[in-house]
């Protein structure tokens, strides 16, 4: 069996072969040259930084209108698709959703299967995944695959055969009763493998764990909320907008011991800096919806950590979102740039764009608050985010009564609140290209209303407390989504590309000046810098898989893979829609859709968006399919 090819045979095989002796020091050394070297896509993000910008040229503005389906391959599973293929040499990783299936395809044999995993999961797990089945990738370190399965079990998988080479279950199992779930990439980061959890719906206490890569022996567990020793937080050394966080933090802003139930699961995207060793990701909402049986800020749900791989010690955290009351959880990527202009001044930054509708800017050292404005103009929950730094409230969104359920109280429908709980962007990654200093994001123009009701704890149920429905936001294009390119440092909308329903693939850019995405309907494209149009392709399915690039024998290839469903196409995924639903959405958008009212004729199965989304079933069905695309020959 080929797993790499022969001008990558010294880096690999050395990699595969080393010894233990050194570990340490080469498990980053090997994933940072395998990350450089573009005709690779080594880590589910394409690098540390997660610019998911690829330095491959060959498909370029002006012959990407030629590009042509090369191959295909069905994953066997009809559930929604996240994540995408990892390429490593020869050889193409591919994962499905639920029972989450890995496969290993030869690259220089027209995808043949070298080897496949089909692990035995309880499953009692799929009711508890909130979002659909997903299953956001696969990690390469040490010449193993990692999977982190629904059901939290993190598996080590050799590499060139398949076989199991260590499990460790992550969270507490199916019998546990607690509904922990596994649902994001892990990723490798010196010699550990880092895995958050998901369950936020069912009151999960989230946490970041770390690995020993070798043997999967624990390294270190860090909680969202709680104690400080819990949490690995310094109350001393560990700051908030350049402040000591203080003793107790967490605890003291939950009633009792709510924190113990309190969500902020970690079920995102992880980057790391290898300059500052410091790692960043985000934390989901608190548990439960209800924001008025919850009160205080509920740290640290809805808040961007740093911390040290090594320890898993915090060295700063920045809540985005205190005391949430409409879901906007904060676990989407955060994008590490050197050197950005900033008001004249160089910062080395991290750029995340939160559920909440505000895309934030900041220095990655410090967590320093640099910039913090909204990349969808329909945002109205919160006027802006305080920059005064003299201010008591720096760095807090203002929040606008009319919007806030916790302002208008239980078992009161608060309407027109926007974004919805799925957010202005959700998980679906975006991209960076250093040749434009811009952002590419995929993004949803969706609204919501909202009414919370008291609910009680019970571990293992559903722990949400609202009713939500979601339709496109008013006075708009009528659509649910837009792709857009952001300039950070300005915290300006550059251009904006209408869609019918919510981007929801991640993005990718290229030293080719062209930029992929996908759409609900299946549709991949590709646009220029400026997002005129240069591609488009119909895929089988709704595609919600994150787009990426390789190349193999000299020819550069694009990869997505198509299956509708997360929390978008939940409808779908999960059979809830039906013929009348989906007819009733699209008469309204057809008339225009002026107000948006019209949406709620739906209800608010799938946690608000199966009504909103219910038109999907006219333009595509379920499917899994990886869908391979290049230049002709």
């Amino acid at each position: 069996m080929r797993l790499f090819r022969k001008s990558m045979c010294i880096p690999l095989a050395a990699a595969l072969i080393t010894g233990a002796s050194a570990f340490g020091a080469w498990a980053n050394e090997e994933l940072q040259k395998l990350s450089s070297d573009p005709r690779n896509w080594a880590m589910p993000t394409g690098d540390y930084a997660n610019t998911r910008y690829s330095k491959l040229n060959q498909i370029n503005k002006d012959n990407a209108k030629n590009l042509q389906a090369k191959w295909t391959f069905s994953t066997g599973v009809l559930r929604g698709h996240e994540g995408g293929p990892l390429v490593i040499g020869d050889v193409m990783y591919v994962h499905t959703p639920f029972p989450n299936i890995v496969y290993a395809l030869d690259l220089n044999n027209d995808g043949k299967i070298l080897w496949k995993y089909e692990p035995k999961q309880d499953p009692n797990v799929i009711p508890i995944m909130c979002c659909d089945t997903v299953n956001r990738g696969v990690a390469y370190g040490d010449g193993k695959i990692f999977l982190n399965q629904a059901d939290t079990t993190l598996v080590a998988l050799d590499a060139k055969t398949g076989k199991v080479v260590w499990s460790v279950q992550n969270g507490e199992a199916i019998d546990g009763s607690k509904a922990e779930s596994g649902t994001s990439a892990p990723v490798v980061v010196k010699d550990k493998v880092l895995v958050g959890i998901s369950g936020a719906e069912f009151g999960v206490r989230g946490f970041l764990a770390a690995y020993n890569i070798k043997d999967g022996t624990l390294a270190w567990k860090a909680y969202s909320t709680g104690p400080d020793k819990d949490m690995l937080v310094d109350p001393a050394k560990t700051t908030s907008l350049g402040k000591p966080i203080g003793p107790d933090s967490s605890l003291a802003s939950w009633e009792g011991e709510q924190w113990k139930s309190g969500g902020g699961t970690t079920w995102g995207w992880y980057s790391y800096d290898p300059k500052l060793n410091l790692i960043y990701y985000g934390t989901a909402n608190p548990s439960t919806w209800n924001p008025v049986q919850r009160p205080g800020d509920n740290r640290w749900s809805m808040a961007i950590f740093a911390r040290d791989p090594d320890t898993g010690m915090a060295k700063w955290v920045y809540q985005m979102t205190p005391h949430d009351e409409w879901d906007y959880d904060g676990v989407n990527e955060m994008i590490l740039v050197d050197g950005m202009d900033i008001g004249g001044k160089k910062h080395d930054v991290l750029v995340h764009f939160d559920r909440n509708g505000f895309a934030y800017t900041m220095d990655r050292a410090t967590g320093d608050l640099l910039v913090a404005k909204k990349f969808d103009p329909a945002v109205n929950w919160a006027t802006e985010i305080d920059m005064d730094r003299n201010s008591p409230t720096f760095g807090r969104p203002k929040v606008n009564p009319k919007f806030s359920p916790q302002t208008n109280g239980e078992d009161v429908n608060t309407a027109g609140i926007c974004p919805a709980a799925l957010g202005t962007k959700d998980q679906q990654p975006a991209t960076y290209s250093p040749k434009t200093g811009l952002f590419y994001v995929p993004t949803n123009h969706v609204c919501m209303d909202y009414e919370p009701y008291r609910v009680s704890y019970t571990a293992g149920q559903p722990y949400v407390g609202a009713t939500v429905s979601m339709f496109p936001a008013a006075n708009s294009h009528g659509g649910m989504g837009n792709f857009i390119a952001w300039d950070a440092a300005k915290g300006e909308i550059v251009w904006s590309k209408p869609e019918l329903f919510s981007v929801w693939s991640g993005a990718l850019s290229t030293d080719g000046d062209v930029v992929f995405y996908g759409t609900l309907e299946g549709y991949i494209k590709a646009v220029d810098k400026d997002g005129n149009e240069l591609y488009k392709f119909k895929t089988p399915s709704g595609i919600i898989g994150n787009i990426n690039t390789y190349e193999h024998n000299g020819k550069q290839y694009v990869a997505v893979l198509s299956g509708v469903g997360g929390w978008a196409g939940i409808g779908l995924a999960g059979g809830l829609l039906s013929p009348e639903n989906a007819a009733a959405w699209h008469g309204a958008v057809d008339q225009g859709r002026a107000q948006g009212d019209q949406a709620q004729v739906i209800g608010t199965a799938g946690l608000g968006a199966v009504g909103g989304y219910a038109g999907l079933a006219q333009y595509t069905a379920l499917g899994g399919q990886l869908t391979v695309f290049g230049l002709p020959d």
